[in-house]
């Protein structure tokens, strides 16, 4: 072998870091890049858009805890990355972009297609930085991948000048040094648990956090023998099963709901793995006046509402662990966990046998967890779909429903299903998505082919922007500039090579839905949707009163 140039170099260190794939399109400024990743155990996948690259490295990084790579060329292939890289800094997943840039001998001067990638991805990102001496490379490369790993996790970007790409890079990938865990103090554990047996009408709220920790356990153990309800973020479904007698489901909806009359009546609230950034702590405790024991890997962050009585900062199973082995709740049972939950599911499972055509999406969503097995992976894209996901679909699993709720971008459901589908290929996988998310990234549906990653697609078909339209009839009584029409989304699957299906009666989805997953190609589902719901839980969230 002759000497390396730079870009070899940085795929040694990518392979060094374990990278199994890099997601991203070809462009001249990152031409050596994709020379040197020919040579390279790493498969590259080309996508149709860079949004998608970025996305699947998004969702990768989610599912896995290591970081997902995108590549993009210069100037717009960088822009059209940076909806997935923010995405991703923002739901906490780990990422690692490298952009191509043009030659540092252009950069004094107005040239073509030239951005300051440096200056435009650092607000997207944790850290970024342009690899200017190839001799710096693995020591960028290493620090990229530790700082997007480390709590929070999140975006950093690698910026690589073309003519530095081509010039001989003497050196070797750094070693990998292996990161302690970090340990909660004990004054703060005590208090903790002093906290919690202290109180009355205590309630757990899990975050995302909490399943990048691996706390599912834990936190299942110590509600089960503190007998303490668990209420979960839209990002922390599944951290405690949904079959669990204390489990209130899914808090995060923008209007009161069940789960609300819990927070209404707890006197204090144990956020474990909680982000601030997955449900504001103004909409649980507007006044601040509910005590908080914040149990998570970083301090809490500074918000009126959300000033916690103790902070336990470390591993958090650890911490779950060290608590329960100290708080004593006997004697104090919480009869309104079950009453409050009996209501959820009563409501839940009111639309099991609706029938009603356009289907309602409390029954859609109903009808897709009767088919899909409790370690299969659903990835639901953004708008009023979304909403009804949170609420309505149920996890035994961490990490088996991918909700973005920090960006929360439209168009990640279906580059984040073939992420998915990459990284749990025994599983079944679907796409749930509303009619615009699908049309903002459906190219990528060929990559799914091309790659062999099949999964289902359901398109909640309203024409029109349906999250939009509930909040302008909340706030003004109508709608404005949200129809659109849609292609024939049966044929333009079959155009590519898909299979194609439209659901007709609410008895069709699930024959449907059972056929498609059972496809060796990507399949799309066209799924007439019934958004008037949309309004009436808000009349119903506006008349709700607490019984318990």
């Amino acid at each position: 072998m002759g000497e390396m140039n730079t870009a070899e170099l940085l795929i040694r260190c990518l392979e060094n870091e374990g990278v199994q794939y890099v997601f991203g399109l070809p462009g001249e400024e990152n031409l050596h890049v994709l020379e040197a990743l020919k040579q390279s155990s790493i498969q590259f996948i080309t996508t149709r858009h860079e949004q998608g690259a970025a996305f699947m490295a998004d969702v990768y990084g989610r599912l896995t805890g290591k970081p997902g790579v995108c590549l993009s060329t210069l100037g717009p292939g960088a822009t059209n990355l940076m909806t997935g890289v923010a995405d991703a800094n923002l739901d906490r997943a780990p990422l690692v972009a490298i952009t191509g840039q043009v030659g540092t001998d252009r950069m004094h001067i107005e040239s073509h297609q030239y951005l300051d990638l440096v200056a435009m991805f650092a607000p997207v990102t944790k850290w970024n930085a342009q690899i200017v001496r190839p001799t710096n490379t693995p020591e960028i490369v290493r620090k990229a991948f530790k700082i997007s790993q480390t709590e929070k996790p999140g975006a950093v970007h690698i910026d690589l000048p073309e003519n530095i790409a081509a010039m001989p890079a003497p050196g070797a990938p750094l070693r990998i040094d292996a990161q302690e865990k970090t340990f909660a103090s004990f004054h703060s554990i005590e208090k903790a648990a002093e906290a919690i047996s202290k109180a009355e009408h205590p309630l757990i709220l899990v975050g995302n956090g909490a399943i990048r920790g691996h706390a599912s356990d834990a936190l299942t153990d110590l509600a089960t023998k503190l007998n303490i309800p668990v209420a979960n973020t839209f990002m922390g479904k599944g951290v405690i099963p949904y079959s669990h007698p204390l489990a209130l489901l899914a808090v995060g909806l923008q209007q009161r709901d069940y789960i609300s009359c819990g927070f209404d009546r707890a006197d204090l609230v144990i956020c474990v793995g909680y982000d601030l950034i997955e449900y504001s702590p103004k909409k649980w405790n507007p006044e601040g006046k509910i005590p908080i024991v914040h149990i998570n890997m970083t301090p809490a962050e500074v918000d009126s509402s959300y000033i916690p009585v103790v902070e336990v900062i470390g591993d958090i199973s650890d911490s779950l662990v060290e608590i329960l082995r100290r708080a004593d709740r006997a004697g104090k049972p919480t009869p309104y966990a079950a009453e409050l939950r009996a209501d959820i599911l009563n409501d839940y499972l009111q639309y099991a046998k609706d029938e009603g055509f356009p289907i309602k999406p409390q029954k859609l969503i109903y009808d897709l967890r009767q088919v899909m097995g409790p370690e299969d992976i659903v990835i639901s894209d953004v708008g009023a779909h979304k909403m009804w996901m949170a609420r309505h679909y149920h996890c035994e699993r961490p990490n088996t429903c991918i909700i973005s709720n920090g960006f929360a971008a439209m168009g990640i459901a279906i580059p984040g299903a073939i992420a998915a589908k990459l990284v749990h290929p025994e599983r079944k996988v679907v796409a749930v998505t509303g009619d615009g998310g699908f049309m903002m990234n459906s190219q990528e549906l060929e990559t799914a082919l091309r790659v062999g990653t099949p999964f289902v697609t359901i398109i909640f078909n309203d024409g029109g922007y349906g999250l939009i339209e509930w909040k302008q009839h909340n706030q003004f009584g109508e709608s404005a500039f949200i129809k659109f029409t849609n292609p024939d989304f049966v044929k333009y699957a079959e155009s590519m090579g898909l299979k194609g299906y439209r659901v007709q009666s609410c008895l069709d989805l699930v024959p449907i839905l059972k056929e498609a997953l059972a496809q060796d190609v990507p399949a799309v589902i066209d799924c007439p949707v019934d958004y008037s719901e949309n309004l009436r839980f808000t009349q119903r969230a506006g008349d709700l009163t607490c019984a318990i």
